[in-house]
């Protein structure tokens, strides 16, 4: 639309003359966009982006919809679609001669949603909800995902496909939850659910939706085999990604897995790192292919023709990598998928073989293969950054991203330490750095309140519930990966805010999204069901529970409860929509298991960096820098003083002593098979081998020959 009417002359005079147009970042302000996109939803029954509304003075909404064709739009319209100079032109006569009817007509729509809104909770009472949400409701979330899961693509659905990173995260840790949970849904269940999520991690590391060249996915695929993408590339998606493909490592013991570990945490160290600390929000889609082009192209910087292959890769190297990345002189993306033809003989790589089949089909050792293949990623990665102009970067600092980056690091940093220390440093180092930007530059310390976007300086808009809830989680990550109470304690007041600022104390419970007193908002809406984000609330109950059994809070574990249950009646209905609650749902019927290492502790420490932790459980050291933890927590006070290795496992406030591990003993090995071969030969964050281990995918095997 910004081509087709927002630059056209003709529409720019209208909105001009009869309107006053509004640009809103939604990015800025996610609590506007989530207003007017439930209004759009209740009236036209579909919503989505570019959102536009027509609204009173006083912000009611009066008409509003997505995307109508521009005046010279060579768009298909549908036959009865009025297009956008038509929408204007209605509506300002509309406005002019029955402008009264408009605001009632507003009004009411807007009380209709105010009831919507409020309809969802169980009951009118704080606490009322909850008591129903059994852990059954795992056993349906599974089986809902089993019924939509692709068992050729992977993934959910068709298309557009999204990689839905809290699905994945529900999936991967289901069978890690204590017995009884296992045994309601199921052990064959349970590693259905594994195996679903460890298919679709594989089946997204191979396709187009990656970008094998340099680092990082796009938003989604268009396609159900992930092979053609909308090029962004979003911070919010690598980072739940980071967190995914972690899991889905340290639960397979996958070499492939893990060398996409390196590869998003290197993309977002390197290409979406600010300087002084924190992360950008986003790369765009679209770009000029080369310096001069008049207009820009989806894709443009991702894509190749066979004669660019030829080129750059020479007759000895180019076959091999065409049949290793389905490159052909026709391009690889249907006509059906391209309506603007931007896709003409151009390709989208995406892997399609493996060294052992192209060793045997061009008659080569296999380690040729490897050989020819990592150098020709590293040329077309030369060629792209000195001939493409890269997509634009959106340099945005946004605190809820932020906090899952900053939690995705922390963990896969403490992961890898065993065995790539210097990586894990910079992963470390990298995070540590993000933290204390945001807490620098984003956070008031008198008044204990965030503020959302860095750019250029500090925005004016405060955090909204989900920056609490984001960052809370990261710092509760970072604290479990350095043991640094600062983390703890920050997280800690963070929470109180949160509380403080978004908590509904007078209605049925759960978080709001905005203050009461955020400019501009006409209906204060609670955050439940996961997106492309994972639910506020969800996070928050999550933070809750692991606060509380970190620091010893019932006030935390009872606002936990009582967030979930301000959304019993959707739950219960439709369960798979809450998968970031479920977690939650277990702490409540059966707490969480709590590790408590005392003084030089380091093996444990370096053990539990391998497990699933989360919302399955928590663990904090208690040395002798843990004189807040100690104060804040009084069950600690008088654990661990004597300076011994002690390790104590705590489930519904009754501690037991584990033996500890000798010092001189060695962590638990981890089984790193051909990683082993790979560690020492790691390239550097530019990129050149695409970061790190496993860079060549074997479709159909259980783990993969790294290159």
């Amino acid at each position: 639309m910004e081509r087709e009417s927002f630059e056209n002359e003709e529409v720019a005079a209208i909105l001009n003359d009869a309107f006053i147009p509004v640009k809103v970042d939604r990015e800025e302000r996610p609590d506007i966009d989530r207003i007017y996109m439930n209004f759009v939803q209740a009236t036209t029954g579909s919503g989505g982006w570019p959102l536009n509304v027509f609204v009173t003075p006083d912000l009611e909404p009066v008409f509003g919809g997505t995307y109508w064709p521009g005046p010279r739009s060579n768009k298909t319209s549908f036959e009865d679609q009025v297009d956008f100079l038509g929408i204007l032109n209605k509506l300002s006569t509309v406005w002019r001669d029955q402008e009264e009817r408009c605001r009632q007509d507003a009004a009411q729509i807007l009380q209709r949603l105010k009831d919507f809104a409020a309809e969802g909770t169980f009951g009118d009472k704080l606490g009322e909800g909850g008591d129903g949400l059994d852990i059954e409701l795992l056993e349906e979330t599974t089986a809902h995902f089993a019924s939509t899961f692709d068992s050729v693509n992977g993934g959910f659905g068709s298309a557009p496909k999204f990689p839905t990173p809290s699905k994945l995260s529900f999936l991967l840790r289901l069978s890690l939850y204590p017995e009884v949970v296992r045994d309601i849904v199921g052990a064959s269940e349970c590693q259905k659910a594994r195996n679903m999520a460890i298919t679709t991690l594989r089946k997204m590391a191979r396709g187009g939706i990656r970008d094998h060249i340099g680092q990082g996915f796009a938003r989604y695929s268009v396609t159900p085999d992930w092979s053609l993408p909308h090029f962004e590339k979003m911070l919010y998606d690598n980072a739940q990604l980071l967190h995914a493909y972690l899991d889905g490592f340290l639960i397979s013991n996958d070499a492939e897995l893990l060398g996409v570990v390196y590869d998003i945490a290197t993309y977002l160290t390197t290409t979406l790192a600010n300087p002084e600390g924190g992360f950008y929000s986003s790369e765009d889609a679209d770009s000029f292919y080369k310096a001069g082009d008049a207009e820009k192209r989806e894709g443009a910087f991702y894509v190749w023709t066979k004669r660019e292959f030829e080129n750059i890769l020479g007759p000895h190297s180019e076959p091999i990598l065409s049949a290793f990345f389905n490159v052909s002189s026709h391009g690889n993306v249907a006509p059906e998928n391209d309506a603007h033809d931007e896709f003409i003989d151009q390709n989208v790589l995406a892997i399609v073989s493996n060294p052992p089949a192209l060793a045997s089909t061009f008659g080569i050792k296999e380690e040729e293969v490897v050989k020819i293949i990592k150098e020709g990623k590293v040329a077309l990665r030369a060629h792209r950054e000195r001939m493409r102009v890269r997509p634009g970067l959106d340099d945005k600092i946004v605190v809820s991203w932020n906090g899952i980056a900053i939690g995705a690091l922390a963990r896969a940093a403490a992961a890898i330490n065993a065995f790539d220390s210097t990586k894990s440093e910079k992963l470390f180092a990298s995070a540590l750095k993000a933290a204390t930007f945001i807490k620098e530059n984003l956070y008031d310390e008198n008044t204990k309140v965030l503020y959302r976007i860095w750019r250029e300086g500090r925005g004016d808009t405060q955090g909204f519930a989900d920056d609490y809830a984001f960052l809370i989680e990261g710092l509760i990550d970072l604290y479990e990966a350095t043991f640094d109470e600062k983390w703890l304690k920050w997280a800690d007041e963070l929470q109180q805010s949160q509380i403080k600022l978004f908590y509904d104390a007078s209605g049925s419970g759960a978080f709001f999204s905005t203050q009461s007193s955020a400019p501009h908002v006409i209906l204060r809406l609670k955050d439940g069901m996961d997106s492309s984000e994972p639910s506020t609330n969800g996070t928050t109950a999550s933070n809750l529970y692991r606060l509380s059994s970190s620091l010893g809070d019932e006030t935390y574990a009872k606002k936990a409860k009582e967030t979930v249950g301000g959304f019993e009646s959707e739950m219960l209905q439709y369960p798979w929509l809450f998968a970031s609650f479920m977690p939650s749902i277990v702490a409540g019927h059966l707490g969480l298991r709590s590790v408590v290492l005392g003084e030089s502790a380091d093996v444990e420490a370096q053990n539990f960096a391998k497990e699933l932790r989360g919302g399955l459980g928590t663990i904090v050291r208690l040395d002798n820098a843990a004189t807040w933890l100690r104060e804040r927590n009084s069950y600690m006070n008088n654990l661990a003083l004597d300076g011994q290795t002690q390790v104590l496992i705590c489930e519904n406030g009754v501690c037991r002593q584990e033996t500890a591990v000798s010092s001189d003993q060695p962590a638990q090995a981890m089984d790193l098979g051909v990683m082993g071969t790979v560690l020492p030969k790691l390239e550097n964050d530019s990129g050149s081998s695409a970061g790190g281990p496993a860079n060549v995918s074997t479709p159909g095997a259980e783990s993969t020959k790294p290159l």
